[in-house]
């Protein structure tokens, strides 16, 4: 169990997809350009061949904006997207304004 204002430290924020490419060298990395409203970053996440690239761009998605970047096959990734075990995209089920809150 976590304490409340653990959960409150976790930043999740509404994005949209604006390019997505598989990163060289990688079964399942995609590197993805996102929209988070008041700013682009790239995310780099593991859920290619559940997704193709071509069917991420456009869709909006749902990331931990406040993620230490880290490195993954050379690319930084500025956040994490969420996803189930079985890499299905957690989306908002209607459209809303990029970098939305999710509460």
């Amino acid at each position: 169990m976590i304490e409340y204002k653990d959960w409150e430290k976790i930043e999740l924020r509404v994005a949209e997809v604006l390019s997505a490419e598989r990163i060289e060298g990688s079964e399942k990395l995609i590197k993805l350009e996102i929209d988070l409203g008041n700013e682009k970053r790239t995310i780099v996440a593991g859920i290619y061949p559940h997704y193709k690239p071509e069917e991420l761009v456009g869709k909006q998605i749902i990331i931990i904006a406040n993620l230490k970047p880290r490195k993954l096959m050379g690319v930084e990734s500025q956040g994490m997207l969420l996803a189930t075990e079985s890499a299905v995209l957690i989306t908002p089920e209607k459209p809303v304004k990029n970098g939305e809150k999710v509460l």
